[in-house]
């Protein structure tokens, strides 16, 4: 396993990451990585586990997440990749689109949100369509959606 992937100690890792070497064991402890050991119980990190420090670094720096968020962001992250890779998997529209709720249900029932009615959106989509589309830019309509949840409140 060694000799087919580059590794890096944690001194070596941290120097990397602009981060400092207890900052990657505090990680760790939190459970975000789980770098492989020596027999001599040295740390080792592999270009995964960088990555994952990366994007990391980038939620607690950039975004200003807690350590919670960041459990939370990676959490969202994994099940994401893994839908997408489910969806490309399905062998028709009707599975990928059953995967994609069945997911999406999960994931909004982990940030607190109730289950949406799919059928019922899908039946409003079909009518706005007849009807020749919405006019102007609800806040039912994604854009209004975006354009709402991105608003800023005064304090």
């Amino acid at each position: 396993m060694y000799d087919r992937e580059p590794l890096y100690v944690i001194s070596v890792a941290a120097r990397l990451l602009e981060m400092h070497a207890q900052t990657l064991r505090k990680y760790e402890r939190e459970g975000f990585i789980e770098p492989s050991r020596t027999r001599g119980r040295l740390r080792l990190y592999s270009a995964e586990d960088i990555e994952r420090l990366r994007q990391i670094k980038y939620l607690v720096e950039e975004r200003n997440l807690n350590l919670a968020g960041v459990e939370l962001a990676l959490t969202l992250s994994r099940r994401l990749r893994a839908l997408h890779e489910s969806v490309r998997a399905a062998r028709s529209v009707e599975e990928a689109t059953a995967r994609f709720e069945e997911e999406a249900r999960d994931i909004l029932a982990l940030l607190g949100l109730p289950e949406p009615d799919w059928r019922a959106r899908a039946a409003d989509d079909a009518r706005g369509r007849r009807a020749g589309g919405p006019t102007g830019n609800s806040a039912g309509s994604p854009t209004g959606r975006a354009i709402h949840a991105g608003a800023r409140r005064s304090p």
